[in-house]
């Protein structure tokens, strides 16, 4: 049986260009996009997510964007297996699939199989939501540093869905969930080539967030935020909604601050996101970078992704 051809990843820290990059890609290779971004799986959710819009997908054909309602659930074996379908339609007819984004929970799935964790368990689950009520999570926080120091340490007091997971696998197994998530399969599911974009300035990237953030506010932010919340069945709770942006908008929304703290909250939680993006990509092995802003880098990306693409038959 001949082995399967590598999949080619182009990955990168929010706000860093990948989906230019992507769409000069696909456009001169038959290529077709498979989004690996959480927050683009949902509808109702473009401006807030940098979703590419109708002429984007016009141009290219892209996978896994809205194919869930915010309401729904979009976890990373639903993700995994909704890839392997679109990946296996795109390489039936004779094209190639080029992967882009940075949800790296949903690439690693993809390409090394998912970690062995319990289904969530309700009454655990309900447990430590009363006790998150009644405590803080401050206090709970510091439960999972001491069960749990490593995934205590990645895990933000102020993140009660990964927080309170995070003790509900402790409660369940008796083991660390940082334990459980790293015996991941030792041979990967499917070769990967994972091209990752990353300026040398790390300024420039904080100030490319700010602007897209800015040019978010302009092209109608809030009014998307609005509309959400008035949906039936979403809440602020909800994984959709704790998006980075999102979340700060609907604070301001519903009256916690003002439009300058929301601004400057969701540029922080969308720095803190490309940081962690950056952290996964820097212990990942075998990750070729470049730096888009440097157009010999850029060129060379190119011209790799270009091999790797054409090399598929």
């Amino acid at each position: 049986m001949t082995a399967p051809s590598p999949l080619l990843c182009l990955v990168g820290p929010t706000a860093v260009g990948k989906t230019a990059l992507a769409l000069e890609l696909a456009g001169r290779h038959a290529a077709e996009i498979v989004s690996v971004d959480s927050a683009l799986a949902y509808r109702g959710m473009d401006i807030g997510s940098a979703k590419p819009g109708p002429a984007e997908r016009a141009r290219v054909r892209h996978w896994l964007i809205d194919v869930r309602e915010p309401t729904q659930p979009w976890s990373a074996a639903e993700f995994v297996a909704e890839a392997e379908a679109a990946i296996a339609d795109i390489e039936a007819r004779g094209r190639r699939p080029l992967l882009v984004g940075g949800t790296m929970l949903y690439l690693r799935a993809l390409l090394q199989g998912l970690s062995q964790l319990p289904a969530a368990d309700p009454a655990i689950r309900a447990e430590l939501a009363a006790e998150l009520a009644a405590r803080g999570a401050t206090a709970l926080h510091a439960d999972l540093a001491r069960v749990d120091p490593v995934a205590a340490a990645r895990i933000h007091p102020n993140d009660p869905q990964r927080l309170l997971r995070a003790l509900e696998v402790w409660r369940q197994t008796g083991r660390p969930l940082s334990a459980l998530q790293g015996a991941w399969k030792s041979a990967p599911r499917r070769p990967g080539l994972l091209l990752a974009l990353a300026p040398a300035d790390r300024g420039l990237l904080h100030r490319r967030i700010a602007e897209r953030f800015d040019q978010m506010l302009a092209a109608g932010f809030l009014d998307e935020v609005r509309a959400l919340m008035v949906r039936p069945g979403v809440h602020r709770e909800l994984p959709a909604m704790r998006a980075v942006g999102y979340r700060q908008a609907w604070g301001h929304l519903a009256g916690e601050y003002d439009l300058v703290r929301c601004r400057e909250l969701a540029i922080h939680a969308t720095r803190q996101l490309a940081k962690r993006q950056l952290t996964w990509l820097r212990g990942t092995p075998g990750v070729a970078w470049f730096d888009p802003t440097d157009p010999a880098q850029r060129a060379a990306a190119l011209a790799r992704a270009a091999a790797a693409l054409d090399c598929v038959r």
